[in-house]
C-alpha cells in the first residue's frame, strides 16, 4: 500500500487492473495489479520511495521484447515508455538518453546533432531501458559498445550513475548489480557528417521493413543466434515457417519471428516456443536459447 502523504505528492498516472494487451509489441497478455506511469524521473523517485518492500516490481519500455503471460502480473508494472523521454547533448560527443526514449529517436537525435555511431539504434523496436538491460543490438551494432555510463535507481529511489566497467557486457547479455534499474545511459559518440547519419537510418529503417513482419504485432527476435549461426536458418531448416499454434504462428517472413495473427494467447506463443526449441534441438542437434522475456502467470483455465 502507498503511504497516503507519499501518494499526494506524486504526479504520475496509476492504474488498476491495467490489460496489458494494451502495452506489449504482440498485443497479448493478461491485466497488471497496478499500472504506473511516472511523470519523470523525480516521481519516479517519490513512487518507489512510497512502496513498501515487498511490493514485486515488473519494469516495460515499449513492451517489444516481452511475452506476458495470460494470467497477468502481480504487483506494480512501472510504464517508462514516453514518460522517462529526456535527450540531451551533456558535452561534446556524450549524450544521455534517458531509459523511456525509443531507440529510433535516440539514432535521429544523434543525427541532427551531427554525432555518428547510433544509427543502428533505429533497427532495435525498444527503449533505451530495454537495450541497456538486454545489450539490444541491430545491424551489426550492439548497445554497450557506445554506453560510457548509465544511471540507476534502485527501489528505494536511490539514484546513481556507474561507469559500463561495472557490467559484464556478453551477447544479449548484461550483468552487474542487481537490485538496480537502468534510467539513463550516456552515450559517447564520434562527430560526424548529419546527412549521412540520416541516410543511413532510412537505408535501416528500409531494410527492417523488408525482411521482417513490421505490419503485424510481433515482438522481434525471439532467440538469440547461437555461436556461427543463426536462429532463423535452423528455424527455417526444420520446415516450421508458417507452423501455427493456435493465432500464434512462425512468420513466412522472417523464421526468428513470431507474429500474433489474431487474438492470439500467451499460452499459444509460449507453446510455439518451446515447440521450436525441441524441433531444432531434435533435427540440429542445438539448444535455441530465447531472447524474449517471459514474465507473469498462467491464467487458470
Amino acid at each position: 500500500m502507498i503511504m497516503a502523504k507519499q501518494a499526494s505528492q506524486l504526479r504520475g498516472r496509476m492504474k488498476m487492473a491495467e490489460p496489458m494487451t494494451r502495452h506489449t509489441s504482440w498485443r497479448i497478455g493478461g491485466p497488471a495489479d497496478k499500472y504506473y506511469q511516472p511523470a519523470d524521473l523525480d516521481d519516479l523517485v517519490t513512487f518507489l520511495a512510497s512502496l513498501p518492500e515487498s511490493e514485486s516490481l515488473s519494469w516495460i519500455g515499449l513492451g517489444s521484447n516481452l511475452l506476458v503471460r495470460d494470467g497477468g502480473i502481480r504487483g506494480t508494472v512501472i510504464a517508462l515508455s514516453g514518460m522517462l523521454n529526456e535527450l540531451s547533448v551533456i558535452e561534446s560527443s556524450l549524450v544521455r538518453a534517458e531509459s523511456g526514449v525509443a531507440g529510433a529517436k535516440v539514432a535521429r537525435f544523434c543525427a541532427n546533432h551531427h554525432l555518428v555511431g547510433a544509427e543502428f539504434l533505429a533497427g532495435i523496436p525498444g527503449t533505451v531501458g530495454g537495450a541497456l538491460a538486454m545489450n539490444a543490438g541491430a545491424f551489426g551494432g550492439e548497445t554497450w559498445r557506445i554506453v560510457e555510463s548509465v544511471e540507476t535507481i534502485d527501489r528505494h529511489g536511490h539514484i546513481r550513475t556507474r561507469p559500463a566497467s561495472e557490467y559484464e557486457i556478453g551477447y544479449r547479455k548484461v550483468r552487474g548489480h542487481e537490485g538496480e534499474w537502468f534510467v539513463a545511459a550516456h552515450l559517447r559518440l564520434q562527430p560526424g557528417e548529419s546527412s549521412s547519419a540520416k541516410e543511413e537510418i532510412r537505408n535501416l529503417l528500409a531494410r527492417r521493413g523488408d525482411t521482417q513482419p513490421t505490419q503485424l504485432p510481433n515482438a522481434g527476435s525471439v532467440f538469440k543466434n547461437p555461436d556461427g549461426d543463426h536462429a532463423a536458418r535452423l528455424i527455417e531448416a526444420c520446415g516450421l515457417k508458417g507452423f501455427c499454434i493456435g493465432k500464434a504462428c512462425v512468420s513466412d517472413k522472417h523464421a526468428n519471428f513470431i507474429i500474433n495473427t489474431g487474438n492470439a494467447r500467451a499460452a499459444d506463443v509460449e507453446a510455439l516456443i518451446g515447440h521450436i526449441r525441441d524441433t531444432v534441438k531434435a533435427e540440429q542437434d542445438i539448444d535455441l536459447e530465447p531472447e524474449v522475456r517471459i514474465i507473469g502467470e498462467p491464467a487458470d483455465d
